[in-house]
């Protein structure tokens, strides 16, 4: 058939028919994947009349919007009928009273929150606003300074050691790396994602996480919680005191056996009464979860095979209640940001998030990445996301339900793929990378959303802008508040430069490498590459090739270190290079603060490599001194 029927229905549903990659080539999707993408769409497009009648029944699921958006002090288009009268209610049930102006707009709203609109035609409900702030609370906010030189550590949860934490990491490590962090005068602790998995299955990531709304009980302190004599207690009771000093001791994290210890323990617990305080804390933890933390529960129950939400439940207790006296504490310390947390940008398409909103979420499609500079094959993630057509249906809440877990406590939101909210790269579930297609989404409504959410959390808002990005996009997020991430090996010019300090953008946070990246220490010597070579990884390598460009860009960073005042050759100038930015916050990873050469994560693999596994090291007596030296530099920058 004619190939104008399917890119009309296609472009219709969001798809991007046509697009630019990551060398600036345009590209045109495949027919095939086009069809393959829209019939797990339930959008038959087999000939021109499914084609047609497709289209006809998303123009008719496309109707009226259940939430509208708007930005405060301008007009608000909903259109009402030419100077009907309207009556606007606030969130406290205030009224307000109006007449829609010549274009069926209401008059500006001077504060940002959610109202309705009830006027003849709107129904029993009216209509649903959104009014939200023109841009996401910023670091200068936080701080309570015009031009904030903050700074901190990103931590890998799992990776910090305490004596009880199972090899899986927990609250109190973190806690332990915010005092550190704190007595260096640094003001954020950046976490890896803590959000609610699956059950334990061979491979682990952060990132497939069950339901990003809740916490990984694993991560529960608790001693933070009870108190260290009613947490070895129940330790004690359960006969894990030998395990768990033996699972601390490997230099791995042994997610299996350690999570089993994990569970073993927060059964203990739960068997234990508790003190009348700690159980009132409880029933009001459950009263105020409601119905989302019940479904969650009882979801985690059977996905557990243990049927017992009641332990769920405890654990959700648990695990919350840490995290909230870890940034209580973190903040009291002297962090004036406190716990940034790490939004996933999709989930399990079989866990509790995805049961919780099966009208919203994308049915046979998941989640990945075209080819860009991180991986020359492109990616396919395996998780899975929302459609653009359920959010609007659902008022957008299964988004705004998350913000608010996400940012409830934290002094920042690290979103990661921000470009999703303008489009993501899906494919049909057990596809290739390469056969996927981008997906539209109401960038402006979820832009807004997010700012609304920010100022109502006090929370700052970090968006993962690499890869494959639309011209013109980091200049919206920068407008609306929302930062960037400069990251040191990437940040250069056209000819591959690396940029002085002073030219890094303002409206990003600045750090030296990421998760997915190699640490400073290992680029510099070439671990990246021994590892792409031994797994034969991002497509072919010829060493000496890349050894040779390897060592042209090492020069080149040493170059323009030395050209910022630095020797150039140790690890300490290359970390005060990025320290030296502009931008309002800086970020030093754990590993680089350690001077480690192995990285968290190396994307696209499943085996060979100990993925979201690698623990920090047992002594950490330079750590100390680097934290102070990089607060130095944060100081000697350009403001």
């Amino acid at each position: 058939m004619s190939a104008d029927a399917l890119h009309a229905l296609a472009d219709a549903a969001g798809l991007l028919v046509d697009w630019v990659d990551v060398a600036s080539q345009p590209r045109t999707v495949a027919d095939t994947t086009l069809r393959a993408v829209l019939e797990a769409m339930e959008l038959p497009c087999a000939t021109p009349a499914q084609c047609a009648d497709s289209q006809r029944r998303l123009e008719t699921m496309q109707g009226r919007p259940a939430l509208r958006t708007a930005v405060v002090d301008t007009p608000v288009a909903v259109e009402g009928r030419p100077g009907a009268a309207y009556k606007l209610l606030d969130e406290h049930g205030q009224a307000q009273e109006g007449r829609f102006d010549a274009q069926g707009a209401l008059g500006p709203i001077a504060v940002p929150g959610y109202y309705r609109v009830l006027c003849g035609g709107a129904g029993e409900d009216g209509i649903a606003l959104a009014i939200a702030p023109t841009r996401c609370w910023s670091v200068a906010d936080a701080c309570g300074v015009a031009q904030p030189r903050a700074w901190g550590v990103g931590l890998q949860v799992y990776s910090a050691r305490t004596p009880l934490d199972a090899s899986i990491g927990d609250a109190q490590g973190a806690l332990d790396w915010a005092r550190r962090v704190a007595a260096a005068g640094g003001d954020a602790l950046a976490l890896s994602p803590i959000h609610a998995a699956r059950p334990l299955q061979r491979h682990y990531s952060p990132y497939s996480p069950s339901d990003r709304r809740f916490f990984d009980p694993l991560y529960a302190a608790p001693a933070l919680v009870l108190g260290e004599a009613l947490a070895r207690q129940a330790l004690h009771a359960a006969g894990l005191e030998t395990r768990l000093a033996q699972l601390n001791a490997a230099a791995l994290v042994d997610w299996h056996d350690g999570g089993q210890a994990k569970w073993a323990w927060l059964r203990a617990l739960r068997e234990q009464a508790l003190p009348e305080a700690l159980q009132a804390d409880l029933q009001a933890f459950i009263a105020d979860g409601g119905p989302a933390l019940e479904q969650h529960v009882r979801f985690a129950a059977a996905d557990a095979g243990d049927g017992d939400p009641d332990l769920h439940r405890y654990a959700q207790w648990l695990a919350a209640r840490s995290w909230q006296d870890v940034q209580r504490q973190a903040r009291a310390a002297g962090l004036r940001l406190g716990l940034i947390s790490d939004l996933a940008v999709g989930f399990d398409p079989h866990g509790a998030e995805a049961a919780a909103w099966p009208q919203a979420v994308l049915h046979g499609l998941v989640l990945g990445a075209p080819p860009d500079a991180f991986n020359a094959d492109g990616q396919a993630w395996g998780i899975g996301s929302y459609s653009s057509a359920g959010l609007r249906a659902s008022g957008f809440a299964p988004f705004i339900a998350l913000l608010r877990a996400v940012m409830h406590e934290r002094g920042g939101v690290r979103i990661d793929h921000i470009l999703g909210l303008l489009r993501l790269w899906v494919l049909p579930d057990g596809g290739r990378a390469g056969d996927g297609v981008y997906l539209r989404y109401p960038f402006e409504d979820l832009l807004r959303l997010l700012a609304l959410e920010s100022w109502r959390q006090r929370c700052v808002v970090i968006g993962e802008d690499l890869g494959v990005v639309p011209d013109g996009l980091r200049e919206v997020l920068a407008a609306h508040g929302v930062l960037g991430i400069d990251v040191l090996m990437f940040t250069r010019d056209a000819d591959g430069a690396f940029l002085p300090p002073a030219q890094w953008r303002r409206s990003a946070v600045a750090t030296t490498t990421t998760h997915d990246l190699p640490t400073l220490a290992g680029w510099r010597i070439g671990r990246d590459l021994d590892w792409r070579e031994r797994l034969g990884t991002g497509g072919r390598i010829d060493r000496a090739v890349e050894d040779a460009q390897r060592s042209q860009d090492v020069a080149r960073l040493q170059a323009q270190v030395r050209a910022d005042g630095g020797d150039g050759q140790t690890l300490a100038s290359w970390l005060a290079f990025a320290a030296h930015s502009p931008a309002p916050l800086a970020l030093l990873p754990a590993e680089d603060a350690l001077g480690l050469e192995e990285q968290p994560n190396l994307p696209g693999v499943v085996e060979g490599h100990p993925n979201w596994s690698r623990r920090l090291p047992q002594d950490t007596p330079h750590l100390d001194a680097a934290l102070a030296a990089f607060a130095t530099a944060r100081g000697e920058g350009t403001p």
